[in-house]
């Protein structure tokens, strides 16, 4: 928490100042993602919808590379945001993909629902041989049926960085910046939101923490899965293999915790 808190005399009468804290507008919301020497940022809202795409990748088994394709595509197509509207060469085109009920993606009400587009794209991309190895413009582009296929590479960087980290293969990747929760959290609904992006990962909740027995890169996935997630998760701290992200220091740091345990902390009731 940031404090600034202190009285100032003003011919005799005192002035409080102001105490401003992590709640406030001085602080910009954001995600970040590094891989090697390179960081790109996204928003929470932004980030939360990469987490997703990259879970549903694990939850099929797919390579980081197709999350990395769907990452940089939905970027593209509507800023990584489930956007209800489309443009002149599109109109009916909704969702993170700019799908269109008219060209088969399903109905108006399936394709805003963020994991239903998701799986939509990835039934496409799989389809294409060897999508795996080809230039993103080719495997996007194969799927989208873009009017600007060049577009997509834009955004590779990005998409490589964000897929990396919320697939696993990237441990403690991704950090976010954020201000103070605004509401309790709920344990259950975080349990709930990890099962739709990964499957079921049997998470206990007791209290305000939420347990996840998993390990590995999938850990490291649904680690920083939910720290994607913590904005509209109320999510206050993650640990996972020794280390802890926690939402009012930011970052990652050191800590005595369980490998094989994903341990969740959203925010309690205020006394």
């Amino acid at each position: 928490m940031l404090t600034v808190l202190g009285v100032v005399v003003v011919g005799g009468a005192a002035l409080a100042v102001t105490q401003l804290d992590r709640s406030e507008v001085l602080v910009r919301e954001r995600c970040s993602a590094t891989v090697g020497a390179d960081t790109f940022e996204l928003t929470p809202t932004q980030a939360g919808n990469a987490a997703l795409i990259s879970g549903i990748a694990v939850q099929r088994g797919l390579p980081a590379r197709a999350a990395s394709i769907a990452i940089a595509t939905a970027i593209q197509e509507s800023r990584l945001e489930n956007i209800d509207y489309g443009d002149d060469a599109g109109p009916d085109s909704r969702g993170l993909f700019q799908q269109r009920p008219s060209q088969g993606w399903g109905t108006e009400e399936q394709i805003m629902m963020p994991a239903y587009a998701t799986g939509a794209f990835y039934d496409a991309l799989v389809q294409v041989p060897g999508y795996e190895d080809l230039p993103i413009t080719e495997a996007a582009q194969t799927v989208q049926r873009s009017a600007f296929p060049e577009a997509y590479a834009d955004h590779e960087p990005e998409g490589r960085a964000f897929a990396s980290a919320l697939t696993g293969n990237s441990p403690a990747a991704l950090d976010c910046t954020l201000r103070d929760p605004t509401a309790t959290g709920d344990a259950l609904a975080v349990s709930a939101a990890a099962d739709e992006a990964f499957g079921p990962l049997g998470g206990t909740a007791d209290g305000t923490l939420l347990r996840l027995d998993v390990s590995g890169s999938l850990g490291w996935a649904a680690a920083q899965w939910a720290v994607a997630n913590a904005s509209t998760l109320h999510i206050t701290s993650v640990s996972h293999s020794g280390l802890e992200w926690d939402r009012a220091e930011g970052g990652w740091s050191t800590v005595g915790t369980e490998s094989g345990i994903v341990t969740i902390t959203v925010a309690g009731a205020t006394p």
